[in-house]
This record gives structure tokens, sequence and C-alpha cells, in this order.
């Protein structure tokens, strides 16, 4: 099965145009995540690193500051050109930029140490074939480390929490719950050795700025956050200006 054409035209559109506005967000430039992130890599000197839908680079800064190399790998072309020169800017001459889909990985076996993602897979077309070629390119005891906005699994929350992300961005695919991420990776051939759970602040007004998300669906989503249930609006404590605040989680797992 191919990966669908409009699919990746749609996460292209969406995101070539505002590839620096990612560059300089705090929400992706910081966070307790890449500091976890950090301290895993810390024994992997020698390793070479796969950072999948690497975005404007930021786990990638992070990693090529503690592991031999790191290819930046992405779908959208004018990312990879912001980490390029952010890279260079940083003096991190580690970096190797790649473009292709998460589904189709063109490497070898075998061929990495450690793969790492961070806020990409909600934009995947097939999260489990993605997992698989994850698990493909590891060499056996590799190590694979993925961070993402995940779903409560209420069906109440999860609707809500699908809906303004599709309206925010129309390239969003899912964000899925804790046992869902459990089973596809499981199901992937990948061992999970731990899960760790956060929650993620989201400023309203640079959130849909990032994105250049139209007027019109912005107002929809007020509207929706003005009309949200209380079990919805305590559970991601929307403020009233629109900010609230997401779950996150770090799934640590290795290629047995």
């Amino acid at each position: 099965m191919s990966i669908s054409h409009s699919h990746k035209n749609a996460v292209d559109r969406q995101f070539g145009e505002q590839a620096n506005a990612y560059l300089t967000s705090a929400v992706h430039a910081q966070g307790q995540d890449l500091q976890r992130l950090a301290r895993l890599l810390e024994p992997h000197a020698e390793a070479r690193l796969l950072d999948l839908g690497c975005g404007a680079g930021h786990a990638s800064f992070t990693a090529a500051a503690r592991v031999a190399q790191v290819m930046a790998y992405d779908l959208s072309a004018q990312m990879l050109a912001v980490v390029g020169q952010a890279a260079a800017d940083k003096g991190l001459a580690n970096i190797q930029l790649q473009q292709g889909v998460a589904e189709a990985l063109p490497f070898e076996d075998a061929s990495f140490e450690v793969v790492i993602s961070r806020y990409s897979a909600h934009h995947w077309h097939d999260v489990g074939r993605a997992l698989r070629e994850v698990k493909r390119v590891l060499k056996p005891g590799g190590k694979a480390i993925f961070m993402d906005v995940v779903s409560p699994g209420h069906p109440l929350l999860d609707i809500y929490l699908q809906t303004v992300e599709v309206l925010r961005d129309t390239s969003h695919v899912r964000n899925y719950a804790p046992g869902e991420w459990l089973a596809l990776l499981t199901e992937a051939g990948l061992v999970v050795r731990e899960v760790t759970s956060d929650r993620l602040y989201l400023e309203f007004s640079s959130w849909v700025a990032r994105m250049r998300t139209p007027e019109h669906f912005v107002t929809a989503i007020r509207a929706l956050q003005q009309a949200a249930s209380d079990e919805v609006a305590g559970h991601f404590a929307i403020q009233p200006d629109g900010s609230f605040t997401s779950d996150i989680m770090m799934f640590e797992a290795v290629k047995g």
C-alpha cells in the first residue's frame, strides 16, 4: 500500500511556510521531555541516531551534543532547510539531512543504534507501518524513544481533542491514547521499557499562529471551547483566552 500523496502534500503544505515559527517556538525548543531525552542519550556517545519527523530540529540538536551522528529526517524540505541552517549556526557538524515519509525509510536494515521522534507521530498516515520501519532500521537491542501529545482515551475527551487539533491543523491525523501506543509498539515488535507522562501548556494565540490557522477555524475552536462540558474544560484546563493543557507521554522501547 502506498502512502497517500494527498496526505503527504497536506503535511508539506501545512508545515513548509511555518518552518521558522517552529524553530523559535518555546513549546518545541524547551520542555522536560528534551531534558529527559538528553539524559537517556548520555550512554550512547558512539551511536548513530535517527530523528524521525525532526520538524525544526530541537530533538536533533539535543541529540547531536550527545551522540556521534544524527540523521534528521522529515517530509518537509523547508523544515530540513531550517534544521540545516540552525545546525550550522550552532556549530553542530554531525547532523545530516534526509527527506522522506515515516512509513518508508530509505535506510538499510539495522543501521541505527537509536531512533527518536518528538511531536511527529500524530501526522503519520500509518503509525503501525512506521513503527515496523523503526524496528527494521534499528540494530538488535537498539533503543526507540517516542514523544507526543496523547489522547486521554475517554470518548468525550478524545473527540474534543481530535476536533480542535484538526481544526487548527488540517494535516493532523490522530493523537493516540496510551493504550493504543502500547499496542502499536508491541505489534511492531518493540518492547516497551518505560512510559513517562507529563502535561503541556499551550498558549492559544501562538498555538494557532504557528500553524497559520485560518480565522474561521480559530473561531470554530473558540466556539467549541466555550460550549465544552465541565469535564472537558476541567481536563484540558481551558482558560478564558483559549489557552489549554494537553497530556504528553514519552515511550522508551527496545528492539528485542
